[in-house]
């Protein structure tokens, strides 16, 4: 029989280096004589060696689809938001108008922005409603019963006709149906006193002001009965993501109301919402005003990063750190983790950080450009409540056990002991763990 001749390609275990290599590497040896590599150029010609052919079902490339899938992934879509706006307008043909109906007063506490920006907003809301702002500024009060004008805050924005002020306390708080109190945190107490006599016990109190009593660490929850003497006057808290000028501007807008008493969230609800302002209701009013105070001392932080040029990374990092520890005093005191990753939590937290318009943010930004803390605030004709919340937010992360290096460098830095530069080498030096509370 003649001998088998010798095949091109021969299958045999070839051990790496040694026989004693545990991991032997088995492959396919070459033909004695391998045939040289083509040129490099052969690499490099226009056209690309052929591969092997695919299966008639796949696609060689996902990004260029065929017209029929393309009108089936538009025909989806399309589907998915007739069904959405469907919806949204069941919704809305459901939704009750009653309380804006009945509602033929309401009073705003305070001539800030603000509350001038909230005035102007329900006064649009119903012609035929009286929007009256109480507020001491005898200037303020003839500008917008005259010309129609805050000439102090808002002096290009023509407000409503159906919107007066008053000095007088008594004759703003009679009739009212809704109270926006819109007077800063740290004078509410006093305020509150001086008009208790006036207040209805059963009127609501839907509460503008961020932030927490610096002596008492009181939140306005606390703050509003204790000042009118009437543990159950009726609250709510109003929080999100909202700058007064684009209210003004009837910019989109989402905000929150949280009160105990579902249908009092309800009813404000209808009151305040529009086509420009989307108001969603919560049950924790605890978890929302806290988020709402602390957002204003984390953009204290924020802005100082940006007065020393520390680059986004830095922010990004600074910012992140910060919400864990809002999140992790919030939750002791009992709010919902889900209230401080929403809408009066995260999303105002990203406005107040980022935005030029933060009063909190601005404060920050001159402390890291080199400014003083008492010049700054001389120089301002609004309050920033994250200078006097962040003192009482180190008191709370105590008494709840927390760790808050972020909030409490800003309070240092505020009490003038700390300079911006060395809170930034101390909170690079902290042990690089994970963190938690």
């Amino acid at each position: 029989m003649a001998a088998l001749t010798e095949p091109v390609f021969s299958l045999h275990v070839n051990p790496l280096f040694s026989s004693k290599n545990p991991y032997p590497i088995h492959f396919l040896s070459l033909p004695k004589s391998p045939p040289k590599p083509p040129a490099i150029s052969t690499y490099c010609a226009a056209t690309p060696p052929s591969s092997p052919s695919l299966p008639q079902d796949s696609d060689p490339n996902p990004l260029q689809t065929s017209p029929d899938r393309t009108r089936d992934r538009r025909k989806v879509v399309r589907l998915a938001w007739e069904k959405l706006v469907r919806w949204s307008r069941s919704w809305r043909s459901k939704a009750k108008t009653d309380v804006l109906e009945r509602t033929k007063k309401v009073v705003v506490l305070g001539g800030g922005s603000f509350g001038t920006a909230m005035a102007a907003h329900v006064a649009n809301r119903k012609e035929q409603m009286e929007v009256t702002m109480l507020v001491r500024d005898p200037a303020v009060c003839l500008s917008i019963n005259e010309n129609h004008y805050n000439c102090k805050y808002f002096p290009e924005h023509k407000l409503p006709e159906n919107v007066i002020a008053t000095s007088d306390a008594k004759a703003a708080l009679l009739g009212a149906d809704y109270c926006l109190h819109a007077v800063p945190v740290q004078f509410s107490a006093s305020f509150l006193e001086g008009i208790a006599e006036y207040v209805d016990p059963g009127l609501p109190f839907i509460s503008l002001s961020k932030g927490l009593e610096l002596n008492t660490l009181r939140m306005m929850s606390q703050i509003i009965p204790q000042a009118l003497k009437n543990p159950r006057q009726p609250f709510i808290a109003l929080s999100g993501p909202s700058f007064a000028l684009e209210l003004m501007n009837k910019l989109p807008t989402a905000m929150v109301v949280a009160s105990k008493d579902k249908k009092l969230a309800n009813a404000v609800q209808q009151l305040l919402a529009s086509s420009h302002l989307r108001i969603s209701t919560s049950s924790d009013v605890t978890g929302v005003e806290i988020a709402g105070a602390l957002k204003n001392v984390l953009a204290i932080a924020a802005g100082i990063v940006e007065g020393m040029n520390l680059g986004n990374n830095s922010m990004a990092a600074l910012v992140a750190q910060g919400c864990s520890e809002i999140r992790w005093l919030a939750t002791k005191m009992g709010a919902k983790p889900t209230t401080i990753t929403g809408l009066s939590g995260t999303g105002d937290i990203m406005l107040t950080c980022f935005v030029n318009l933060s009063r909190n943010r601005t404060v920050g930004v001159r402390l890291g450009s080199g400014e003083k803390l008492d010049d700054i605030l001389s120089s301002m004709n609004q309050v920033a409540e994250g200078v006097s919340t962040a003192g009482a937010v180190i008191a709370l992360a105590q008494k709840y056990n927390v760790k808050m290096p972020v909030l409490t460098a800003v309070a240092r830095i505020i009490d003038n002991e700390l300079t911006p530069k060395k809170a930034v080498l101390e909170l690079m030096r902290l042990p690089q763990v994970i963190q938690t509370p």
